[in-house]
């Protein structure tokens, strides 16, 4: 019995952690990252292309800076809403980016 209600309790935590969205939140330090940096990105590679703007990550020990990329929304429309970093009571926590209806 405990070993079948433990069973389903390892199952149940590997299908939530796999289940998580774009409204998953990463938690981060203490301390709030640098600003972001100013990233030249030139023209698009094409029509319809969107520029994804670099953020700041935590990786564990410090902030780590990820550059932006051209991207294509995934629907005609669509606009990115830029990821950031919240204070949560004292704690950093990463809200990342996703595409929205405009």
């Amino acid at each position: 019995m405990l070993r079948r209600l433990l069973a389903g309790c390892a199952l149940a935590a590997a299908f939530a952690a796999t289940s998580l969205g774009a409204s998953a939140q990463y938690y981060g330090p203490r301390v709030p990252p640098p600003p972001a940096r100013y990233e030249h990105h030139g023209a698009p590679p094409g029509a319809g292309y969107v520029w994804v703007g670099g953020y700041h990550r935590w990786n564990g020990h410090a902030y780590v800076w990820v550059g932006g990329q051209w991207r294509r929304p995934p629907h005609m429309g669509y606009v990115w809403r830029a990821g950031h970093w919240a204070d949560r009571h004292g704690t950093y926590v990463w809200i990342p980016g996703h595409w929205v209806p405009g």
